[in-house]
């Protein structure tokens, strides 16, 4: 039988999600009591700007006092959508111990003070669910936290920000620099007016700490991920990486140590063959591949952002709370108990493309040789073109050709593939490069993942 007295929610920021969230609590109420078994209420939205036009939303439900709204002990389930760390993370803490449970979608609290606002959770006996946090629609978080917590997670591979993904896109079907792709995204509204947060792969760094979290039964705060943004992909690298047969992609990448005794997180700009199926997720949309030992491999894919997307996930944390408000239980809490060191980036085992500028001369590639070797690090290919000064003419050898005209005095682009190698030997190989009188340049470093 269905609960007569309704559930109350109270909802901490009303912008483009929070909108999307009090619309849909509206028009489907009958639908979410239905699957609830009780009746859910929208009775407070805390905002900054009270004067705003809020299409939909009663004037008299506004306030800008969230701390009396989430401390007023009638609100069952506060949803918290307003970001950032503080106000968020006193006023998540508050509800707890006010008997609310919390949904929220704030990646950067989560991934920077997520085990305390577990502790609160459980401290108080209340729920705190997160599904929106990371990858707005797709259902990712639970599947990890409970479909696949019989199994062992070893890899989560994924594509977690629209906005990179976008640009990047954009770059490698129409040819576009980095500019004029960041130019478009901002046009259609993928990207901020400050995009710091999106391209220099912060967002994506938070996610991938979650997700570490949740996959490898372990504490990851974002200060642990190794982040590089995209800021530094050129039109080259999409170039060398088609030649390669490639893409390029923002990828976050979680992955648990071969001896099971560390776990690593990285989020950084890297070359994907076009057979990986998350070389073909185009446009804003994010994929994220799950490698498990029993299950194998699965793919989470739809479509990362937005307002309405976001609020789906949103509503679907909110439904689970609710039920187990009705059931008198709460759902999984933090599961931590392998506590496994987060292992730095020189850890990290990949392949790498290296490009060169270098003197076109005879002997370079054999001076380039030899510091790759010293280093530990075995190169797979080399491919080395040459730009003579004033001809025009260009010539490309593959495989350790030298390639150098008689009496050219140009430079030449040597582009050198590696096998797999420990980022710290590939970091003392560049620098170690940097300091050849031959090598004028490292023009870019990328990895080679997903092979």
């Amino acid at each position: 039988m269905m609960r007569t007295r309704p559930l109350k929610v109270a909802l901490l920021g009303c912008g483009v999600v929070g909108s999307e969230v009090a619309r849909i609590m509206t028009t489907h109420a009958d639908d979410l009591a239905a699957r609830i078994g009780a009746p859910v209420e929208l009775a407070g939205v805390a905002v900054r700007r009270p004067s705003k036009v809020r299409e939909g939303i009663d004037p008299a439900l506004i306030t800008t006092d969230a701390t009396a709204l989430v401390k007023r002990g009638d609100i069952d389930v506060v949803i918290e959508v307003i970001g950032g760390i503080e106000p968020a993370r006193t006023l998540i803490t508050t509800a707890f111990e006010h008997g609310a449970g919390v949904v929220s979608a704030n990646k950067a609290l989560l991934a920077e003070d997520g085990s305390a606002l577990h502790a609160a959770a459980e401290r108080n006996g209340r729920d705190l669910y997160y599904e929106a946090a990371v990858a707005g629609a797709i259902p990712l978080v639970r599947p990890l936290r409970e479909s696949l917590a019989g199994d062992k997670v070893n890899r989560v591979l994924g594509i977690v920000n629209g906005t990179t993904n976008f640009i990047l896109d954009k770059m490698d079907t129409s040819g576009a620099g980095y500019s004029e792709a960041l130019d478009e995204a901002t046009a259609l509204g993928y990207a901020e007016a400050d995009p710091t947060a999106d391209v220099e792969g912060f967002d994506a760094a938070a996610k991938a700490a979650i997700l570490a979290g949740i996959a490898f039964h372990t504490r990851v705060r974002i200060g642990e991920v190794h982040r590089e943004g995209i800021t530094e992909v050129t039109a080259a690298d999409i170039a060398s990486a088609r030649r390669m047969g490639c893409t390029v992609k923002l990828l976050a990448i979680c992955e648990r140590a071969a001896d099971g005794k560390s776990v690593t997180a990285r989020v950084h700009p890297a070359m994907i063959p076009l057979s990986h199926p998350l070389a073909s997720v185009r446009e804003a949309y994010n994929a994220v591949f799950v490698e498990a030992e029993a299950a194998g491999q699965l793919m989470f894919y739809g479509p990362g952002a937005g307002g309405a997307p976001t609020a789906s996930a949103v509503l679907g944390d909110l439904v689970a709370v609710c039920r187990n408000i009705i059931g008198a239980t709460t759902g999984p809490g933090e599961s931590a108990y392998t506590r496994l060191p987060v292992s730095p980036m020189g850890d990290v085992v990949t392949r790498y493309h290296i490009s060169l500028d270098v003197a076109d001369k005879p002997g370079v590639l054999a001076q380039v040789a030899t510091v790759f070797a010293e280093q530990g690090v075995s190169i797979d290919t080399v491919r080395q073109q040459s730009r003579y000064s004033g001809s025009g003419d260009e010539g490309a050898t593959e495989q350790g050709g030298g390639g150098r005209r008689a009496g050219g005095d140009g430079e030449a682009s040597l582009v050198v593939v590696t096998h797999r190698a420990y980022d710290a030997a590939l970091s003392g190989t560049v620098e170690a490069l940097r300091k050849l009188d031959t090598v004028r340049g490292v023009a870019s470093i990328m990895r080679v993942e997903g092979e």
